[in-house]
C-alpha cells in the first residue's frame, strides 16, 4: 500500500525545517504529526493555553481537510501538554472541535515542547 504525504499551506510547515511531513495517508488513515499552535508562517508560538489549542485543533483541521478527512472524523489523539495544571482549560476549548462523538484521547505531561509552546496534539482520522 502506498502513502501519501500531505501537505497544505493552511497550516505550517514542519518545524524548523525538520524532516517530517504535516501527515502521511495510507489507506483510509491520515496520520497527523504533532502540531503546536504556531500560525502558517509563523516562527514563534504564543497566546495562553486556550488561544494555542484553537491554533492547534486549527491546524489539524487544516491538515485533515487537505487529505480528504475532517475532525469529525478523528479516531484517537494524543495531547502533550507542558503542565498538567493546563487540563481543563485546554480540554474546554478541545471539545469545542472534537464533536459529538470525540476521539480516543491520551494526555501526558512532558517536560518540554519546542518553540516553549504549552500544547502539542498528534493525530489519526479515517478518511
Amino acid at each position: 500500500m502506498d502513502k501519501d504525504v500531505i501537505r497544505t499551506e493552511a497550516a505550517p510547515a514542519p518545524f524548523q525545517g525538520a524532516p517530517y511531513n504535516q501527515a502521511i495517508r495510507i489507506g483510509d488513515l491520515v496520520f497527523v504529526a504533532g502540531q503546536l499552535g504556531l500560525r502558517p508562517g509563523d516562527a514563534s508560538v504564543e497566546g495562553d493555553i486556550e488561544q494555542q489549542t484553537e491554533q492547534v485543533m486549527t491546524n489539524l483541521g487544516s491538515i485533515l481537510e487537505a487529505a480528504g478527512s475532517s475532525l469529525d472524523r478523528l479516531v484517537k489523539t494524543t495531547v502533550f501538554l507542558q503542565d498538567l495544571g493546563d487540563f481543563a482549560r485546554m480540554n474546554e476549548v478541545y471539545a469545542r472541535f472534537a464533536g459529538d462523538q470525540p476521539p480516543a484521547r491520551s494526555t501526558v505531561e512532558v517536560a518540554a515542547l519546542p518553540s516553549g509552546a504549552l500544547v502539542e496534539i498528534e493525530a489519526v482520522a479515517h478518511v
